[in-house]
């Protein structure tokens, strides 16, 4: 499984609409994202546009190649554009900037050697 974390900068400006928008996404959309492997997909947001993604997929660009062969995906891209900056004409779901994982608790616990109690 893949952990991906990445970022997009969202118009200030348009932060209300865009929240307005993914407090209510599109069911196709939503089937659509669950059919291709996205799973535990989260989207986080600062007051000055900067957003911050997660998602954990087997294989991101594999989801992401699943996600482009849909038809609701190219809508959903299509609408979404105009809510960013910085993409030079990129689909905000391929001018997206993924962030490197440098820590994860579970994976250094699995790996850990026993502790004892103090």
């Amino acid at each position: 499984m893949t952990r991906a974390c990445f970022t997009l900068q969202v118009r200030p400006d348009r932060l209300e609409e865009y929240a307005a928008r993914h407090a209510a996404v599109w069911p196709d959309m939503l089937a659509a994202l669950a059919a291709t492997g996205w799973r535990n997909y989260s989207l986080h947001v600062r007051d000055d546009g900067l957003l911050v993604g997660y998602v954990e997929t087997d294989d991101l660009d594999a989801a992401q190649a699943a996600m482009d062969a849909t038809d609701v995906n190219a809508r959903w891209q299509a609408e979404m554009a105009e809510f960013f900056v910085g993409l030079d004409g990129a689909a905000p779901d391929r001018g997206l900037v993924r962030l490197e994982e440098v820590f994860h608790l579970e994976t250094q616990l699995a790996a850990a050697p026993p502790t004892t109690d103090q």
